[in-house]
């Protein structure tokens, strides 16, 4: 029996409560039917004896305590899935902004997803080529791997995002999908977004959702659940390989704390809830792949540091729970390097058991080691030059401040159109280390630099 509640007991931002509700249930979908006729959706947030808390996903605007009628649907919240919804771009919420009607469904399923037993879990291998000798040499993509990128306000993460979508392909004849979810994006980088996938022809393969900055806070909490819950359906159930692009987490984890606040919850670092890690973690995890089947979740969540402090608590919290991080470098981006990615702090966990002989090419350990140690020596050689000035500096210091430029110029620095092959990405950094003496490359054995080192051997 479906029994309907007249009027509310409270309003508190994209709140409302009720009284004297029985049997209802936490995360059930909640309908509201103002007095015009419209319908408003909702989700039991709270449950205090019988005083609900519910979220209206639109808002409140428009409420007022009489003029509403309550009825609770006995479900979660669920989207329409088949595989139609590649090439179709929806709102936060999942529901179709592109004018091509609705989604008719092969299944729905509950957002809050199930989680994979730990057991079942299937160790993340192969590599996903992004085109970006930054990431594909130093902090290879993994296949089921979570690498977020790090930014800073006004950096160009965008741009990056782009370039992922527009480039990232597989190795091997597997089905390669992505799904892209914007968080509380301006109507100018929404329409950057989608008229650059139109452009680049990959709309085929993507899935994209968009929550606005004007859209209410509570389709911005629900947007990464949405976009994972159709990543999930693409990759086990369709037995794509799937790529989760989500930013900005920024966005996402500062509506959680609007919407924390609002339930009156105590505040923990910089104001944010106490379960933001455990609320990450939720999503995160949802990566990964599942040993006997096809197909495997990827994620690359871009947020912005706030104040570029990489120990904020969103960044901070991400770092623990991924398995490494992509950093972008305010100076870099200053030197109009792109993508400005800072290689020294940047790591991801999953490479070493991923790339060499038979995923990438065997020298690629040996090479990624040593262009990342003669870099660190850079950055030493260029703290030395500050303090006695570069005029002063050894024979060996300048060699190294000269390959520091030419790394940054021609390895790191490769343009917005540019999509080098793991290949030649590889070439690329011996042809750079091919600058220095055979007796400054510690890291590389004799065979390797028999095969690829073309410089000179060292004096004796």
């Amino acid at each position: 029996m479906i029994i309907r509640h007249l009027k509310l007991s409270e309003i508190n931002g994209s709140l409302v409560a009720l009284d004297n509700v029985k049997d209802a249930s936490n995360e059930e979908i909640v309908s509201l039917e103002l007095a015009d006729g419209t319908k408003r959706l909702g989700r039991v947030v709270k449950i205090d004896g019988e005083k609900v808390t519910i979220q209206v996903f639109e808002g409140t605007r428009g409420l007022s305590m009489s003029n509403v009628t309550t009825t609770f649907t006995g479900t979660t919240m669920e989207i329409p899935l088949s595989p139609e919804i590649l090439g179709r771009t929806f709102d936060g919420l999942c529901r179709p902004i592109d004018g091509l009607g609705e989604v008719f469904p092969d299944e729905r399923r509950d957002v809050n997803g199930a989680p994979i037993n730990p057991v079942s879990r299937e160790y993340p291998r192969n590599f996903i080529q992004t085109g970006i000798s930054s990431i594909d040499a130093l902090a290879t993509l993994i296949r089921g791997q979570k690498l977020p990128i790090f930014s800073g306000s006004g950096m160009k993460h965008n741009e990056l995002a782009v370039q992922l979508v527009r480039q990232s392909t597989i190795s091997d004849s597997g089905d390669f999908a992505i799904v892209f979810a914007a968080m509380g994006v301006k109507n100018d980088v929404a329409m950057y977004f989608k008229n650059s996938f139109r452009d680049a022809n990959v709309m085929d393969r993507v899935v994209m959702l968009l929550n606005l900055a004007n859209d209410p806070i509570i389709e911005r909490i629900m947007t990464p659940k949405c976009a994972l819950t159709i990543a999930e359906y693409l990759a086990f159930t369709l037995h794509k390989h799937v790529l989760v692009i989500m930013t900005d987490m920024t966005s996402y984890c500062e509506a959680l704390r609007e919407y924390s606040s609002s339930k009156g919850e105590i505040p923990g670092r910089k104001g944010f809830p106490g379960y933001l890690y455990s609320d990450l973690a939720s999503l995160y995890e949802r990566a990964g792949m599942i040993d006997g089947v096809e197909g495997s979740v990827t994620q690359i969540p871009i947020l912005t540091m706030p104040n570029d402090d990489i120990t904020h608590p969103i960044p901070d919290l991400t770092g623990y729970i991924t398995e490494g991080q992509i950093v972008l470098d305010r100076g870099l981006d200053y030197k109009g390097i792109f993508p400005p990615v800072s290689v020294l702090p940047s790591l991801s966990r999953l490479m070493k058991d991923s790339i060499g002989e038979g995923f990438t090419r065997e020298d690629h350990p040996t090479l990624a080691n040593q262009l990342l140690a003669t870099y660190a020596q850079v950055q030493d050689a260029k703290a030395l030059a500050s303090v006695i000035g570069e005029d002063e500096l050894g024979a060996e210091d300048k060699l190294l401040i000269e390959f520091g430029k030419r790394f940054e110029e021609r390895f790191i620095n490769q343009g917005f159109g540019e999509n080098r092959s793991i290949t030649e990405t590889l070439d690329l950094g011996w042809e750079l280390l091919s600058m220095l003496p055979r007796n400054m490359l510690e890291r590389v054995d004799d065979k390797t630099a028999e095969k690829y080192y073309k410089g000179q051997e060292s004096k004796e």
